[in-house]
């Protein structure tokens, strides 16, 4: 029986590692989840916006399933942010979504409140560091040498007195995981307005789950109502903070 040099086994098993690296991992389901937008919490950018959120979810069925939210956002010249999540609603349905959740957070000691009207629980917490952008709410790190990854700059476009500058991200699927026995191309867009240090536009679409929109409008640059950055009246207020060591 003859033995390949070790030197070419392990030849062979870095390159089958590089390969499986490389490759995107197998497609788990149906997974649909629409982010919203990350407003950064930066000082001396006031404003308040409505972000217009489009789901076009493709079912199992090969059915679409439309749903809608909105959501208000603001931030103060301080750099406090207010953002907040709404229940998604079929596209037939009028009037203003149910508020699930809110998020308040002041960077200048870093104390972060998030309240519930479900609950009228109003949990505070001082960070470590500032709060992480959900995925998908802006780009992450491009994958280095990665053949199935694509990412170019897309130009500039304005939107309502600002001028919003794209990139788009491509990621192949190949036939083998696929599940569909062809490749699959995942596209992300996103819409950077350099003014207001956020993603005013984002395009999410892959072809087994659908296509998702987030939008920015109604952008008001002025300094937001101070109602916005404090929990309303009822809420009781519950300190998450760890207690601090016993020396």
């Amino acid at each position: 029986m003859r033995f390949l040099p070790l030197s070419l086994v392990a030849v062979s098993l870095l390159a089958l590692t590089m390969h499986a690296q490389q490759m995107p991992r197998p497609y788990p389901g149906v997974r649909t989840v629409v982010p919203g937008i990350f407003v950064t919490p930066v000082p001396n950018a006031p404003f308040t916006a409505r972000v217009d959120i489009i789901s076009h979810e493709i079912l199992p069925d090969g059915t679409v399933n439309i749903r809608t939210t909105i959501a208000h956002v603001a931030r103060s010249s301080s750099g406090r942010i207010y953002n907040e999540r709404r229940m998604l609603v079929p596209a037939s349905f009028k009037g203003e979504p149910i508020l699930l959740s809110a998020l308040i957070y002041d960077p200048n000691n870093r104390l972060s409140t998030f309240y519930e009207p479900a609950t009228h629980l109003a949990r505070e917490r001082t960070l470590p560091q500032p709060p992480r952008p959900a995925a998908n709410s802006v780009p992450g790190p491009a994958p280095a040498n990665n053949p199935y990854f694509k990412e170019e700059q897309i130009g500039t476009q304005p939107l309502g007195g600002l001028t919003l500058t794209g990139i788009r991200r491509t990621r192949t699927i190949p036939a083998q995981v696929s599940t569909t026995g062809k490749d699959l191309v995942i596209t992300d867009e996103y819409w950077y307005s350099p003014d207001l240090s956020i993603y005013m536009i984002i395009k999410h679409n892959d072809p087994r789950t659908g296509e998702q929109i987030v939008a920015v409008t109604e952008v008001d640059r002025h300094e937001p109502p101070g109602t916005m950055m404090t929990v309303p009246q009822g809420y009781k207020v519950v300190d998450e903070n760890p207690p601090e060591a016993t020396q």
